[in-house]
């Protein structure tokens, strides 16, 4: 879900840079993908770091070819050169193998790193009712979706893309250092590392506006895919309203803002990019100039023109490939900036998921041990009795991060075998009521006592989730947690009308690929979710506005079935119809107030 109202509440873009918050979050992230010292992806990197140094002999090897050819051909040796052709090729050969392996491996280590983080993310934004805030009511970051969906995923790849040369390149620079001064003195090695050096400051002075325009285009991306992802959810409702033209336009602004930010990053990167590309042709003639010194200072003369044209090659192999190892280095930038912008994304969204858990810890205790987890209703207090579902005491709420009251001082208690209908206008509080009475909301002042039985929501916009018609049945349980009673859900099925989605489907367990939300109207929703109630059938139930799709004569036997499944029930309700099957009326009239009234029998059915 986008959450442009808290782009606002968003710091400073000093945020998000390559700095010591990045290095902060990216050290936690790390954590996460490194868990312990003998994990897969431990094991992996050890493995890739080996294969890594192991081509790095390949290639040296590889690089003293040329020499080797100076040599036979200006010698013209036939037995030399075929015996240097063959070991050419298999060294080529074993240098494609080499690199194909570390492709391979890095690739096991992007996919396993992305199933570590994700699932990590996963534990945190699905327990109890986390999404829930971070979606609805704090919005302290933008789509949370798209982080967890696509900003892992980009973060996880262009670090297994540059973990392969950051492991390998202390060994392979100390190696040539080493090599170079030996073959061209101190001036080779110092040249190449003070080149490297200045390099690196320039990139970094570049990089963190890089980053920070990854990241701002990561959200603008998040707000133009969710702007497409709203018309798709609601494709019927907006044509309803031949909305085309202002949606159009709507769409429109979104990819522009995403255009707007893409220039800006398209901008920074040409500086970026021209230093790391100036970077890297300098660095191919430094090599010859680091080599110049000592051949005009004399120190080959002794030399035959092929022995010199050999070493010069040996050394410029050694030399360039010196600078080689640093300029990839250099080259890494882009991708580290990408890589940081995705991390600071994706560390956020952990930060602001434990922020949200704690602070839930602290006002809620969701996790009794006597009521399954699916149908908590959120923490308060509890009542010894068996026979009652929860108890409101002096009760006081209104929208959160609002000074809005909505109802003042409420109280009443749901108990077995009395329904009560909630009634009043819109606006006044009555979902609101339910949100409290869930834990979705917390209350201003006083506190809600719960009882021992569970109480089953039907929200107004039931919800259904991917998966076949048995697992839209059994939500939110799994088929792995309960009984299956096909005949149950047939004769529910049966009772609300739904039957021919059986045929229309082909049975309970046929996956299907659609969504549920485009294929059934709003009527067959509302009564596929009372099939769910059904099936679960527990003591209590609350019924927001549930039956406002549904006849008046399905809706009779729907309301019918629960007093026979003894249910208890709290309806939410406008129509009149729906009177006679309550007891008391809990009315709010919109100013804080309310009363409670019983509701005469004998008047309705007169």
């Amino acid at each position: 879900m986008s959450s442009e109202g808290g782009h606002a509440r968003l710091s400073s873009d000093s945020k998000y840079s390559f700095d010591i918050v990045f290095i902060k979050r990216f050290l936690r992230l790390f954590r996460l993908m490194f868990p312990r010292w003998l994990s897969v992806t431990s094991l992996l990197s050890f493995f890739l770091l080996l294969l890594s140094l192991l081509e790095q002999v390949i290639i040296f090897n590889i690089g003293l070819l040329p020499s080797e050819y100076y040599k036979v051909l200006g010698n013209k040796d036939v037995d030399g050169f075929r015996s240097n052709t063959i070991k050419a090729v298999l060294l080529i050969l074993v240098e494609a193998f080499m690199k194909s392996t570390i492709l391979y491996v890095s690739s096991v280590l992007y996919v396993t790193w992305r199933s570590m983080l994700t699932v990590a993310l996963h534990r945190r934004y699905f327990y109890d009712i986390i999404y829930y805030r971070l979606n609805v009511l704090d919005k302290a970051i933008d789509n949370p979706d798209q982080r967890i969906t696509q900003d892992v995923d980009k973060l996880c790849n262009f670090f297994s893309l540059i973990i392969a040369p950051l492991i390998i390149s202390p060994f392979t620079i100390g190696y040539y250092v080493y090599q170079a001064s030996v073959r061209t003195g101190y001036i080779g090695p110092v040249s190449v590392v003070v080149f490297f050096i200045l390099a690196t400051i320039i990139n970094k002075f570049l990089m963190s506006p890089v980053v920070r325009s990854v990241f701002h285009q990561k959200r603008r991306e998040g707000d133009f895919r969710f702007k497409h992802m709203q018309i798709r959810v609601n494709a019927e409702s907006a044509a309803f309203y031949r909305s085309g033209v202002t949606e159009e336009k709507k769409a429109n602004q979104k990819l522009h803002d995403l255009i707007k930010v893409q220039h800006k990053l398209i901008r920074r990167q040409y500086a970026l990019n021209f230093s790391i590309k100036a970077a890297d042709y300098l660095g191919s003639i430094l090599s010859y100039i680091a080599i110049a010194v000592p051949v005009f200072a004399g120190s080959y003369d002794s030399l035959s023109a092929e022995q010199l044209s050999a070493l010069i090659s040996q050394n410029a192999f050694v030399t360039i490939y010196l600078i080689s190892c640093f300029t990839k280095l250099i080259d890494l930038s882009s991708q580290v900036t990408n890589m940081a912008g995705n991390a600071h994304r994706v560390g956020e969204l952990f930060e602001v998921l434990g922020r949200l858990k704690d602070a839930q810890s602290e006002d809620y205790s969701f996790l009794e041990e006597t009521m399954p987890r699916e149908f908590l209703e959120g923490a308060a207090d509890t009542v010894s009795q068996t026979n009652m579902a929860l108890r409101l005491q002096d009760v006081t709420y209104g929208p959160p991060k609002s000074s809005q009251i909505l109802c003042r001082n409420l109280n009443f208690q749901l108990e077995s075998g009395i329904n009560i209908l909630v009634t009043g206008d819109s606006g006044c509080g009555k979902s609101s009521l339910l949100r409290v009475i869930n834990g979705l909301w917390s209350s201003i002042t006083g506190h809600v006592a719960r009882g021992s039985k569970a109480v089953f929501y039907l929200p107004q916009r039931p919800y259904f989730t991917d998966g076949t018609l048995r697992e839209q049945i059994i939500y939110p349980l799994r088929s792995d947690e309960c009984v299956q009673h096909d005949d149950k859900m047939y004769q529910y099925l049966d009772l609300v009308g739904l039957k021919y989605l059986i045929d229309r489907i082909g049975g309970l367990d046929v996956a299907v690929d659609w969504n549920w939300y485009d294929e059934l109207s709003p009527g067959e929703m509302q009564r596929l979710a009372f099939v769910r109630l059904y099936y679960h059938q527990p003591p209590f139930a609350a019924l927001d506005e549930s039956t406002s799709q549904i006849g008046v004569n399905i809706e009779e036997q729907l309301y019918r079935q629960c007093a026979e499944l003894n249910i208890t029930v709290m309806s939410v309700g406008h129509r009149e119809s729906v009177r006679r099957f309550h007891d008391m009326e809990l009315h709010l009239d919109g100013q804080g107030g309310w009363t409670m009234t019983p509701i005469r029998q004998d008047v309705i059915n007169a």
